[in-house]
């Protein structure tokens, strides 16, 4: 149908890129014409469509076979206002900029962006401590400022000593920016059980600082990238995805009290702990602590979310208080519950909510009067369906009441008043 048009058809098809039209149709079935056009290609037009406008020989004759022979064809590139370089440059995407089109989207230069806008604040941390006059390296990990007043964030275990029964702070602490200059580091605050501590250091100058980002709302294949030093190599970058948003210190054969991790598959070692994991817009989602041995593509990081809380308790209380109420707790599902009820038929008629498998002997729960098989519905007067909402609901309130709504047996409804005591990190 092209031949057919000659140089009409030629122009129907130039004028589809002056009008911007990613497609042009005629309904004459003689003449008709259907164009589906690139940016880039529309703006190769555009120029060849003026050029019909104003009577210039943009076209040069190809030769086709009688009778289709003097059919204008467009010669390559010979009249384009675009050059083939621009086109290549201009890639499949038809953008040269990397742009993404929403955040988390994986461009080109994406992790390089990200990496570039948070590495000038990870930091080197190594602990030095004499012994016999001799002055040993301990502990080498990673640290990211989120203040340009030199605060910064690592793993505990980087510079305490939690071997004893109480956290004892190693000796000096030595901080290397990303641009060589050396700090001495305070160890402000440090948390055994969270695995979070914050350092300071003094300059004369505004420190380059990362930003927090929000780990609520990472998804399982969601991308990342962590920062850090492993095995002081400083400035190194890896990237993964996040493998699960939300694992259990007991899925992990991790005793004491209860946490949750982000899980990913990039790459950490020794020396990464305490380092960044950072989401396609720069942001810190969580702290790097630990890795599997000898398993790849298996490390965790305290999400950010959860690390705010802790620096938050910090500035309150000079410690992180956790409320404990000496209830081993399991949340409930539609399948779950459908298993316990075809094990007992007694089993409370419930859709959500919080199961109960264990009570501890003396403790605050078993003063309120819960009971093994209770299932929590209510907690501090709000309906909950997890034992995350019922910690957030605590937060750091240690002996203040708490009523709570439970399901028994049989569908009996009891309202028990709970006081949470302070947590025993050792526990």
């Amino acid at each position: 149908m092209l031949l057919r048009g000659g140089r009409r058809a030629a122009l129907l098809l130039a004028a589809a890129g002056v009008t911007g039209a990613g497609a042009l149709a005629r309904r004459d079935p003689d003449t008709a014409v259907y164009a589906s056009a690139s940016p880039p290609l529309r703006q190769a037009l555009s120029a060849a469509a003026e050029g019909l406008r104003s009577g210039t020989r943009l076209f040069s004759p190809w030769l086709l076979p009688p009778p289709h022979q003097g059919f204008p064809i467009l010669n390559s590139f010979v009249s384009a206002s675009v050059s083939p370089a621009d086109l290549s440059s201009q890639g499949s995407a038809g953008s040269s900029d990397d742009s993404r089109c929403c955040p988390g989207c994986l461009g080109r230069n994406s992790i390089a962006k990200a990496a570039s806008a948070v590495g000038p604040a990870v930091v080197n941390i190594s602990c030095m401590q004499d012994a016999h006059g001799w002055r040993l390296e301990e502990s080498i990990g990673s640290g990211t400022i989120i203040d340009p007043d030199g605060t910064i964030l690592t793993c505990a275990h980087v510079v305490a000593d939690f071997q004893s029964t109480k956290a004892v702070v190693r000796g000096k602490v030595s901080v290397t920016l990303q641009d060589g200059r050396e700090f001495e580091g305070v160890v402000l605050n440090a948390d055994r059980h969270s695995d979070i501590a914050v350092v300071k250091i003094k300059s004369k100058t505004p420190l380059p600082a990362a930003r927090l980002g929000s780990s609520s709302r990472l998804q399982p294949g969601d991308w990342v990238v962590a920062l850090g030093c492993p095995l002081s190599l400083q400035n190194t970058v890896t990237a993964g995805i996040v493998s699960c948003v939300d694992r259990k210190s007991s899925d992990l054969g991790l005793g004491g009290l209860r946490r949750e991790y982000l899980q990913t598959d990039c790459a950490i070692n020794q020396g990464n702990s305490g380092g960044p994991l950072v989401n396609l817009d720069g942001e810190i989602i969580g702290v790097n602590v630990m890795k599997v041995r000898n398993a790849d593509g298996l490390s965790f990081a305290v999400p950010i979310d959860s690390v705010v809380k802790i620096v938050d308790n910090f500035k309150r209380n000079g410690r992180v208080v956790r409320p404990w109420l000496g209830l081993k707790m399991l949340d409930l599902n539609p399948m779950i519950i459908s298993q316990l009820k075809e094990k007992s038929s007694t089993f409370p008629d419930v859709r959500k909510g919080v199961l109960v498998p264990m009570v501890t002997p003396g403790s605050p729960a078993e003063q309120a009067g819960f009971r093994p098989g209770d299932v929590v519905v209510e907690f501090g007067g709000r309906p909950v369906e997890s034992i995350k909402e019922i910690i957030d609901i605590m937060g750091d309130k240690v002996g203040v009441p708490f009523k709570v709504l439970v399901k028994r047996a049989n569908n009996v409804t009891a309202t028990l008043t709970v006081i949470p005591e302070e947590a025993d990190a050792s526990r």
